[in-house]
């Protein structure tokens, strides 16, 4: 075992004692936290907007910051970003988090000199609770490799601004910096494609022993390592033996991911957002990732059901409960103030609180009343295709089908690409609206008064997302498709494109 490996033992085990003092006091935790927040931005021109200087609870918070999303709180962030101090937080921010919002356009999210540490930690901190729990930390002395965005920063009016991956890799601690991978050079590259092509060139060879990056992204990159070897990945690196992942839900593409590896290697879930390090998964084989309430974030958390309505309850750590789907609400020392982030969560433990992502509060499909989330497809398929073990799905995106025709009743339509497609797709389509009916009784109401017709089953041809994703230039990197739509601008995207495609 080397020198890194040996020395981050101790260190896991201090970092696991230190979580455990909060853990044990999650409660006074945050209340501490919210005060010290709310103390540190009095003086803030959002702090004395808000009166924040007389906020002692959460019910304070409540009353006197009513909660937002990106677009609604732009014109402080507008301010943030022209260079104006003392806004949201004091002084200035470090950085501004580049990212692509679903109704908002481009976002910038500040990070501030004491947020940064949340981002920074949390990944840290995730990678030491893998081996305190396991004890294995050999990875350490081998090349890892963090698919992500450029680190390339712009300036705006003096503040370094750029996609959090590359703002996070000029974190990355020296004393991993020489085992990182790609090169600086060509992680600044900015076509998706060819970046990918000169990572495999410089990964080749190497002993690689963790590789990190969204599921859909790190496929891809196993697909070209294969191609161009016919090997699988196992055989091209046989010290890999550990994948960090996060962003989305990995179950739809633990099959064919793990196919291409060839045999099992340890994961760790992260639940990373530009607006802050939420969670990471504490327990090898755990799918519950553990809530960091020590990290410069106080948590609120609204019903999902329930979000939409102007007088819908806003709960703290305090009051959550198991199994219900919550929206996250966020107040941090980025300056975010009753934050809408748009992911929803599901708690599955308590004692620590951890945390299950169940999808975005705005991608929903309900365009008729049945409120599908995005974790009830994803189970949906899951379940199918562990029946049809035949079958592997590439990616998929749902959408609503509404008829014109009183004649012909609407339906959702599923798009999915197939790496390997069913032999029977009737029946492969009646189970997903089977498995769809058993999650969401809303759904199943609607099939039972024909509302609803059964699903559409669209198989869509090899590469049409990574098309599709391309010619909206979001290839790559961070971004992800989404699962559910109440529109069909996504679908229609799709379909247009094939259709551009096939002649």
């Amino acid at each position: 075992m080397g020198l890194k490996a040996t020395l981050s033992q101790p260190l896991a085990r201090y970092i696991a004692r230190r979580y455990a003092r909060w853990q044990h006091r999650p409660e006074t935790t945050q209340r501490e936290l919210l005060t010290k927040l709310t103390a540190t931005a009095a003086g803030t021109a959002f702090g004395r907007a808000h009166e924040l200087g007389s906020v002692r609870t959460p019910a304070d918070l409540a009353r006197q910051v009513p909660v937002r999303d990106y677009e609604a709180l732009k014109p402080w962030f507008d301010r943030t970003q022209a260079g104006e101090a003392d806004v949201l937080w004091p002084g200035r921010p470090l950085y501004l988090a580049k990212t692509s919002g679903t109704t908002s356009g481009t976002k910038y999210i500040p990070i501030t000199k004491d947020s940064i540490p949340n981002h920074i930690d949390g990944a840290r901190d995730a990678l030491l609770y893998y081996i305190y729990r396991t004890g294995r930390s050999r990875f350490l002395d081998g090349k890892l490799i963090f698919l992500s965005g450029s680190p390339a920063l712009e300036m705006h009016h003096g503040i370094r601004t750029g996609r959090l991956s590359g703002i996070a890799n000029h974190h990355v601690p020296a004393y991993l910096r020489r085992n990182q991978l790609p090169s600086y050079e060509t992680n600044i590259i900015e076509d998706w494609e060819t970046k990918l092509e000169r990572i495999v060139d410089e990964t080749l060879g190497q002993k690689m022993t963790l590789i990190s990056g969204i599921p859909p992204w790190v496929q891809m990159y196993f697909d070209r390592l294969t191609a161009r070897t016919g090997r699988p990945i196992k055989d091209i690196f046989p010290d890999f033996n550990l994948f960090v992942y996060g962003g989305v839900n990995f179950e739809p593409y633990r099959a064919k991911l793990f196919e291409s590896i060839g045999r099992p290697v340890d994961s760790i879930e992260l639940f990373p957002a530009s607006e802050g390090f939420l969670a990471f998964q504490d327990e090898p084989g755990n799918p519950g990732l553990l809530l960091l309430l020590n990290s410069g974030i106080f948590y609120e958390f609204i019903p999902a059901e329930r979000f939409f309505e102007p007088d819908a309850p806003r709960l703290t750590i305090a009051d959550v409960e198991l199994d219900r789907n919550y929206a996250v609400v966020l107040t941090s020392n980025a300056g975010l103030w009753g934050y809408s982030l748009g992911d929803t969560v599901r708690f599955v433990s308590l004692r620590p609180h951890r945390v299950v992502v169940t999808g975005r509060i705005k991608h929903f499909l309900s365009a008729f009343g049945e409120h599908v989330i995005g974790e009830e497809v994803e189970q949906a398929l899951r379940e199918v295709m562990a029946q049809t073990p035949e079958v592997e799905v590439t990616e998929f995106t749902v959408a609503p089908l509404v008829s014109d025709d009183p004649a012909t009743p609407s339906r959702h339509e599923w798009l999915v690409e197939f790496a390997r497609p069913p032999h029977d797709p009737a029946a492969f389509a009646a189970a997903l609206d089977n498995a769809l009916r058993r999650r969401n009784t809303y759904y199943d109401d609607l099939r039972r008064g024909n509302i609803l017709v059964p699903l559409l089953l669209t198989p869509l041809p090899t590469g049409a997302f990574q098309r599709y994703m391309k010619s909206m230039g979001r290839l790559g990197g961070q971004n992800k498709v989404p699962r559910l739509g109440n529109d069909r601008k996504v679908a229609e995207g799709l379909i247009t494109d094939d259709k551009r495609n096939s002649k």
